[in-house]
């Protein structure tokens, strides 16, 4: 019988992660750790409410075997920018506790945004293709620098075990990643030429991700995402197609960081090119590993995407409501531009 560590318990995915670990045979106990008291209500599953920076991690990681670290900085309450550091710094006390205790398997969470978005990328990106972060955008990089944390560390033990997740952008219904938030955010700008295909994963196959990344015999870096991918016209009719506007690549990214640095939107720098170039992976590898998803990606955008206004309305009356928001959103992203330009000729 096991005793697994959760870091991140009160999350969208701890809490699920806990529930399933705690029903799963050959699991003695769960050691849920996040620093909100509301936990996963299990026989099972044991709070420990700390903060993963500040307090003594050694004897509460004491006779465990595996640490699944889902714990991030970068939520809605926090500022992206600043979120970071305080994530690095909480994963290496993480790993440096696992070091103290002897834990034999730790499943990372990161993010499939290390492969960045790029032009060049092949469609769907494989675990062989070179992690590459567009170096604006902070959740990337940190994701990154995680990933060499859990890599240094396999390296000074190589009889322990480390996986690696990278999970394409992940919601359900009520819930809503930091990167979903962000991205949809976004969505009332057509940034550049390009329309990108995209990708949607359920927290809940994320989190029997985790859970087989845990208890199977998995090893490595594996995407995690649905099979394949929807267009982005697809995307909009999803939406119910929200008023949009078109701006050049470069406008777009302006307008984003001047909207994220006066708090108008949360769109954090260097996002722009998730939203102008293609970041599709493959799940295959991780399909071999007999891991299967239950949401297909049209199925997890619209559970997690509240219905619109619009979306009962005929043609005509969506019509004119289209013309209505697009007259409005016009006009704030037009005011949020003169705001910008001035801003620009300020600094000059």
């Amino acid at each position: 019988m096991e005793t697994l560590i959760v870091t991140g318990a009160a999350g969208s995915i701890g809490t699920r992660v806990c529930k399933t670990l705690a029903e799963t045979d050959g699991v003695a106990t769960v050691l849920a750790i996040d620093t909100r008291p509301e936990m996963p209500n299990h026989r099972r599953v044991y709070h420990h409410q700390l903060d993963l920076q500040i307090d003594d991690l050694k004897p509460v990681f004491e006779g465990a075997t595996t640490l699944i670290h889902l714990a991030t900085s970068f939520g809605p309450s926090s500022d992206g920018m600043d979120a970071g550091g305080a994530e690095i710094d909480a994963t290496r006390r993480v790993f440096e506790a696992a070091s103290a205790v002897g834990i034999k398997k730790v499943v990372v969470l990161s993010s499939s945004m290390v492969y960045g978005a790029w032009p060049a990328n092949e469609i769907p990106i494989t675990e062989n293709t070179p992690i590459n972060p567009n170096p604006d955008f902070s959740f990337a990089s940190v994701k990154t620098e995680i990933e060499s944390i859990a890599t240094e560390w396999k390296t000074k033990h190589p009889h322990s075990e480390v996986i690696i997740l990278r999970p394409t952008t992940a919601l359900a219904k009520g819930q809503i990643s930091w990167v979903a938030r962000s991205l949809k955010a976004s969505a009332i700008i057509d940034a550049g030429d390009n329309d990108p295909p995209v990708q949607f994963l359920h927290l809940d196959d994320l989190a029997s991700a985790v859970c087989l990344a845990s208890r199977g015999n998995l090893s490595g870096i594996y995407n995690v995402a649905p099979d394949g991918y929807i267009e982005a016209e697809v995307c909009r009719e999803l939406s119910g197609r929200i008023p949009r506007l078109r701006l050049k690549e470069e406008m777009a990214d302006k307008l984003g960081r001047f909207s994220w640095r006066y708090k108008i939107a949360p769109t954090p720098p260097g996002l722009t090119p998730y939203t102008v170039h293609p970041w599709i992976i493959s799940n295959q590898r991780l399909k071999d590993a007999g891991w299967q998803p239950d949401f297909t990606n049209a199925e997890a955008y619209i559970d997690g995407t509240p219905a619109k206004p619009w979306s009962n309305m005929n043609a005509k009356q969506r019509q004119r409501a289209s013309l209505a928001g697009a007259i409005i959103i016009g006009g704030i992203i037009t005011f949020i531009i003169s705001r910008l330009i001035q801003h620009l000729k300020d600094e000059d």
